[in-house]
């Protein structure tokens, strides 16, 4: 998909999780969940993975953030394999990667002011915040487009739309060169969720860093994708380029989307009903006896 090189990569990813079939004295057995996923993500681009829920992103987000274990395949970060990484080596991998959650408020802790939830990372890394804690945090806090006065504020004080901002500065707090947001926009309101989507494509252009970019809306992943990798029951079923894949979708479950997605751009409806013409006069031409073996 892209020219780049892979900032992350991850191979032949599986994920099982035992599942019983009911009763005591029932034969366990294994559920799925993530189904030989191999996909890539470079810096300064946004890798889209899309799907309905229960397909299987978020738990492949998980791995790739190595929240998770792997059941099989192998994580790589800039060449080097930390499929089972711990220690030092799994702490520097995890300030690397960065998550924004899809819910603010239950991945901010309600305890703390908005200064020791941004410099809590840099804490963890057993590193110094520059310039001193204050200063740090309200230095992000103007970056993302907060009141840098408010540092003291509890997450309880702001709107969802700011709360996700605290998660976006605290994200930012460790200078990442992968975030990853699962579903980081699906809770707020429309309006909401442009200011946020532009904060975010406002940063990566200033930063550099890659996005892997969880959600099932492909009204938003349009906004900000540079490529589409499309998840259905565990596997991936079809990747391209953004305007490929959403303009010449190959998989049917791919096109099933597509039809969900309300029409606010013309110019795209109008190339999706031509592509859908196209692809009935092909089939009339070939024949019924075509049409039954597609």
């Amino acid at each position: 998909m892209s020219t780049k090189t892979p900032l992350f990569r991850g191979k032949n990813l599986v994920k099982e999780f035992a599942a019983s079939s009911g009763g005591p004295f029932a034969k366990s057995r294994k559920f799925r969940a993530v189904d030989d996923v191999s996909l890539e993500v470079a810096a300064g681009e946004t890798l889209a993975l899309v799907g309905e829920s229960g397909s299987g992103k978020s738990t492949t987000a998980r791995l790739v953030a190595r929240l998770m274990d792997v059941t099989a395949g192998t994580v790589e970060f800039e060449g080097q394999d930390v499929t089972r990484a711990s220690g030092a080596q799994l702490r520097e991998f995890r300030g690397a990667v960065q998550v924004i959650f899809q819910d603010p408020y239950s991945s901010l802790n309600p305890r703390h002011t908005v200064e020791r939830l941004v410099t809590a990372p840099l804490v963890y890394q057993g590193r110094k915040v520059p310039g001193g804690a204050r200063k740090f945090t309200r230095e992000l806090m103007e970056r993302v487009g907060l009141d840098p006065m408010h540092s003291e504020r509890y997450p309880s004080q702001f709107s969802g739309g700011q709360a996700q901002r605290i998660g976006i500065a605290r994200a930012l707090a460790v200078g990442p060169r992968l975030v990853i947001c699962d579903e980081a926009v699906s809770a707020l309101d429309v309006s909401v969720q442009a200011q946020v989507i532009n904060l975010l494509r406002r940063l990566q252009d200033e930063e550099g860093f890659g996005y892997l970019f969880i959600a099932h809306d492909l009204a938003v992943v349009r906004q900000i994708a540079t490529s589409v990798a499309v998840m259905s029951q565990g596997r991936i079923v079809e990747t391209g380029l953004r305007d490929e894949v959403f303009d010449h979708p190959q998989d049917e479950y791919t096109r099933t989307l597509l039809n969900a997605v309300p029409r606010i751009d013309p110019d795209w409806e109008r190339r999706r009903q031509e592509n859908r013409a196209a692809r009935r006069r092909a089939l009339s031409a070939a024949g019924p006896a075509t049409e039954g073996a597609a």
